[in-house]
């Protein structure tokens, strides 16, 4: 068995195996930097990587050669992303601010389904108290009121900070916003301004209100023939403008499992590629002499090329975009060079750029779902479809092949396989998976890449020449097609698979297993099966909070007897619709944030609101102080934006502590609450940046109250408010 152990072992070790290998190296480079409490010294993390490179040189003769390479390459993942870091590093804005005047250039505007939302290059800022000098800020404006992309603007605006994780664990917005140089979010309040500039708007500007101007033209000429979601979907798809589409709509794509088609991607650029290619190819191939003395194949692919990039840059290049057209640049330049286009060190060679031009992209969903489905097919060209297909040329399977089987087959194991690679993911981030998105996207891809897609490119040449409206219709055609997909498969029983939240050590563990399965050759693969099933597991058994606080205070969730969450919020209005969703995906609840069962179980006046936790002892949420004095009295944990009394018997958790540490989970333990913090004590990086007043009182563990004595003559109500404990 040992033996056996280490042939497998040197097989996996031989020549050309352990390239791909490298930059999952690299990310765990990246990923140790990201799981950092705080910002590396730049400096310091350089020379160790560019010493352990040349250790690695030195060594290339040596049997420890690999090992060398892959700790350098580890080194060189965690320099990158320092000094991607110290690159980008801007202000980021630590308390709201009212009223505050601002000039500035419009870089990009979002036209949304109710508001519209632009981003402001902040030239002057004025404020009532002093703040840190911001760079750029995200503001949302009425709809239709969002200014021209290069324009430059006065305007009064109430400024946020980034949106921080709405629970411990949950996505880190602001992190996103850091890197893209945003740091502040907020609304416009009055009447925009357009003023002019004390300078010009610089080359990168005029460019960016050209593509605008070019985006919002294609919108135009599109919403000649098609409305609604139609209309919506086609654009989402030829410039990555995908805020109008109904929810509805919208949650019925992710339902379906065909929500990847509304986000710009691998897919896209492939589809866009591929039609440009063979179009090109095809084209070419009229002419006997261009096909015999030329190498149309190699034309065709830099045409496909050009048209890949121009893809980017009309869909605004985005991270997401531009990892996948990284993807696509190699495979077409592999062709071009002569080599084979769908292989692993192909996408190795696109993940190292990737991860060395944007490392922030190792930690967004779109760059893990991306790679492990694109891991998981191309395993599957160079080893399942081989296998497969070896047969002799007169069984049944190539007699199915003839009357196209081989295709079928391919497409639906191509979706079982990228399905199941992205599972883990969607169910980390998104709480939830599609158990019909094989069905779904059986039904709904081959339509969208030989109608939808070509159309939409056809209309796009078409349209200086006035001929685009049929093409229009026709894409509208099989994007309602696709719709009636979504809506279908969204609707079948048990469409919906919600899963609760659990930690990043499942994700962890299901990425490894993905890699070990999609990289060895040997039956040392399945290892990555175990680890896939653990991690599995692992997620099953993760518990989840008695108690959700919000980062600032004024949504409190409770769980009650029957094991559902119970809200408590401050007043009328202050219900956060989008936190509410959050915090109900993450629990696999299917309630929305209108249900009248969310308060079930909640006593409220004008003082506060009380509510008894699953396993004993009630929670109060305090919202005037009036309320404090029975609340201390009587319940063991106390939620409270005002400063509670220094006698208090229970624990408190107030307003300074949630702007210390964020969102809080709280967890029944032996010893009392076990408090989990969005951002713990010690954590101190450039998007979230530590409190300098930082408290010892910030206890892990709220241990419970010491009850004090109770007259004998206590009143029935007030016995039963006493925490049981």
């Amino acid at each position: 068995m040992i033996e056996t152990l280490r042939t497998w072992a040197r097989a996996e070790a031989g020549a050309g195996r352990l390239l791909p290998w490298v930059p999952v190296a690299f990310g765990t480079g990246i990923a140790f930097y990201f799981a950092a409490d705080h910002e590396p010294v730049l400096s310091v993390a350089a020379i160790v990587a560019i010493m352990l490179g040349a250790v690695a040189i030195l060594l290339r003769r040596q049997k420890f050669f690999p090992i060398a390479v892959m700790i350098a390459a580890v080194a060189a993942g965690f320099a990158v992303a320092t000094w991607k870091t110290a690159r980008v590093a801007h202000g980021v804005l630590a308390r709201p601010m009212f009223s505050v005047s601002l000039t500035g250039f419009v870089e990009t505007r979002d036209i949304r389904e109710r508001t519209d939302r632009f981003v402001l290059r902040v030239a002057t800022m004025e404020s009532a108290r002093g703040a840190t000098k911001l760079e750029r800020v995200r503001l949302s404006v009425k709809k239709g009121t969002a200014p021209l992309v290069g324009s430059f603007v006065e305007l009064k605006a109430r400024l946020l900070p980034p949106l921080s994780p709405v629970r411990p664990g949950s996505y880190d917005f602001s992190r996103d916003m850091f890197f893209a140089g945003i740091g502040a979010s907020g609304f416009v309040m009055g009447a925009i301004k357009t003023a002019k500039p004390p300078e010009g708007a610089g080359l990168r500007l005029r460019y960016s209100a050209f593509m605008q101007e070019l985006r919002d033209t294609i919108d135009a000429r599109i919403r000649t023939t098609l409305e609604g979601d139609k209309r919506a979907i086609a654009t989402a798809l030829l410039t990555g403008r995908r805020d109008a589409i109904s929810p509805p709509v919208n949650d019925a794509m992710f339902i379906s499992g065909l929500g990847h088609v509304l986000s710009i991607s691998g897919y896209h650029m492939a589809v866009v590629a591929g039609v440009v290619f063979f179009a090109v190819r095809a084209l070419l191939a009229l002419f006997p002499t261009l096909t015999v003395g030329y190498a149309i194949k190699k034309w065709s692919a830099a045409a496909a090329l050009v048209a890949a990039a121009f893809y980017l840059l009309l869909s605004g290049a985005e991270v997401a975009t531009q990892r996948s057209f990284f993807m696509t640049a190699v495979v077409l330049i592999a062709v071009m060079v002569d080599r084979r286009a769908i292989t692993f060190r192909t996408l190795a060679v696109a993940a190292m750029i990737v991860l060395t031009v944007a490392p922030e992209a190792l930690v967004h969903p779109s760059f893990q779902m991306s790679f492990a489905a694109t891991l998981g097919l191309v395993a599957l060209v160079q080893i399942g479809m081989p296998r497969l297909f070896a047969t002799a040329d007169h069984t049944a399977t190539a007699r199915a092949a003839l009357w196209g089987g081989r295709e079928v087959t391919m497409l639906l194991l191509a979706s079982l396989v990228a399905g199941l690679a992205t599972t883990p993911y969607a169910a980390f981030h998104f709480h939830r998976i599609t158990p019909y998105g094989v069905l779904a996207n059986l039904a709904a891809m081959p339509v969208v890449s030989a109608v939808v897609m070509p159309m939409g490119l056809l209309g796009l040449v078409a349209m200086p020449f006035g001929f685009d409206g049929v093409f229009w219709a026709i894409m509208g055609a099989g994007i309602d097609w696709m719709i009636a997909v979504t809506q279908w498969v969204a609707a079948l029983p048990g469409a919906v698979g919600r899963v609760p939240a659990f930690g990043i050590g499942p994700v962890i563990a299901a990425s490894l297993g993905i890699i070990l399965l999609g990289l060895l050759r040997t039956p040392l693969r399945w290892s990555g099966a175990v680890l896939v099933l653990v991690a599995a597991l692992w997620a099953a058994r993760v518990p989840q909070p008695d108690i959700l606080i919000s980062a600032d205070g004024r949504n409190v969730g409770v769980r009650g007897q029957d094991g559902k969450l119970r809200l408590m919020h401050a007043a009328k209005g202050s219900r956060d619709a989008f936190l509410l969703k959050e915090w109900l995906a993450a629990d696999a609840d299917a309630r929305t944030a209108a249900d009248v069962s969310l308060t079930a179980g909640v006593s409220c006046d004008d003082f506060g609101c009380v509510m008894q936790v699953a396993g004993g002892g009630f929670v109060a949420h305090a919202f005037k102080p009036e309320a404090l004095s029975d609340d201390c009295e009587r319940a063991a944990l106390i939620v409270t934006l005002r400063q509670a009394p220094a006698a208090c018997a229970a624990s408190v958790i107030d307003a300074e502590r949630l702007r210390r540490q964020g969102a809080l989970a709280l967890r029944r333990g032996r010893d009392g609450f076990v408090v989990e913090a969005a951002k713990s004590r010690g954590i101190d990086r450039p998007w979230s940046p530590a409190i300098a007043d930082e408290s010892e009182a910030d206890a892990t563990v709220l241990a419970p109250r010491v009850v004090p004595p109770r007259a004998v003559d206590a009143t029935p109500a007030e016995a039963d408010l006493q925490a049981e404990e």
